[in-house]
């Protein structure tokens, strides 16, 4: 590449850490590379993107599809407009070389934009399969990114713009994977990370301290806990694990999550793409729970693949109920070895370089 205008691309992605995660893994590879970059995303990115390290961040109007009545179409509609509007404007300032987009309708704008503005356009698809967002702008982008193989492509024409690269994982977690996994001695602590994304930690308040529960009094004082759970749950979460005297640590939020699953024997969560990536990285044995009640079912799909790996077990909400976590829970603690085995499978289906190679392709279309 060049310089000036071929040095700078436009990042797009929702605003959530699903979406932010895989982009500022991807802004990092690019800066490595003297290449500068944007973000354009929505207010929720306040909470996760407040550290991204963008040369700026530019918040673009959009909306999701919340019902189907033309007045509601209409509303949706007249958002995203506004958005179109906002990034036509917004690309004829930065004039980047590429914009690219990390799902969720925060990206449709910019990409819309983009294509109009004959701007070379990637989307990069996180999940197993592929969302609404990323569906409706795959025809019109010159290239498509992967973070699971073989994702299914419905014609020749999108799979012939596929490429596989991984999904991107932030540099903390590149950090956090050089940390070998120790396996629990018999007998010997065991650490439990649990948390759910802002989607999922009400569920693991109400399942995992009364699946705890019902374990063996002998394993309460092997356990130390780290729990993400909800500001309205984290004193009654506190005061579960307080009456049986378990070491723990409950918050809403921990900005250091990486290295608190780079020390955990076992962790409990959501199968959000990030976190499958993450734990396929790091290497860590999981229980996994998809969000139920997904149109794409993409967190069943994403935790089906860590589960064929050998690295995951796979529990439908239906199934998460505090009898069968607590088995489960007890036949891990007795068998240390399976979760070494659990760990180094995970560890195998990890990507380190996707972020790199997603980077690469960046720069081969900016040249294409």
């Amino acid at each position: 590449m060049g310089t000036g205008r071929a040095r700078h691309v436009l990042v797009a992605a929702g605003g959530t850490g699903g979406h932010l995660f895989p982009a500022e893994a991807l802004a990092a590879a690019l800066g490595r590379r003297g290449v500068g970059f944007d973000l354009a995303t929505d207010e929720r990115a306040v909470h996760y993107g407040g550290n991204f390290p963008a040369r700026a961040t530019h918040i673009i109007p959009s909306a999701t599809v919340r019902g189907r009545d033309p007045f509601s179409l209409m509303k949706t509609a007249g958002t995203i407009g506004g958005g179109i509007v906002k990034s036509w404007a917004l690309l004829g300032d930065l004039k980047p070389v590429v914009v690219i987009g990390f799902g969720g309708y925060p990206t449709l704008p910019p990409l819309l934009a983009a294509s109009l503005r004959g701007i070379p356009t990637i989307i990069h698809e996180q999940n197993a399969v592929m969302g609404r967002a990323n569906r409706f702008l795959a025809k019109r982008v010159t290239a498509i990114a992967t973070g699971f193989r073989g994702l299914a492509m419905p014609t020749q024409e999108l799979g012939a713009k596929t490429t596989w690269v991984g999904n991107p994982v932030r540099p903390a977690v590149i950090l956090a994977s050089s940390t070998p996994y120790a396996a629990p001695e018999i007998g010997g602590k065991l650490n439990l990370l649990v948390f759910g994304g802002s989607q999922g930690a009400r569920v693991m308040s109400d399942v995992v301290p009364p699946a705890i529960q019902q374990l063996e009094p002998a394993l309460w004082s092997r356990l130390h806990v780290v729990q993400q759970a909800r500001d309205e749950d984290v004193d009654a979460v506190k005061k579960i694990y307080a009456d049986m005297r378990i070491s723990a640590d409950v918050a809403p939020f921990f900005p250091d999550l990486p290295l608190r699953m780079a020390a955990s024997h076992l962790v409990i969560a959501r199968s959000g793409a990030s976190t499958v990536a993450e734990l396929a990285a790091i290497g860590r044995p999981s229980i996994l729970v998809p969000l139920p009640g997904a149109i794409d079912q993409d967190q069943m799909a994403n935790a089906g693949m860590l589960e064929i790996a050998g690295g995951a077990i796979r529990l439908p909400q239906a199934e998460f109920t505090p009898a069968r976590l607590a088995s489960e829970i007890s036949a891990l603690a007795a068998e240390p070895q399976r979760l070494a085995a659990m760990a180094a499978a995970a560890k195998k289906a990890g990507t380190l370089d996707a972020a790199d190679r997603l980077a690469d392709l960046v720069l081969k279309v900016a040249k294409g």
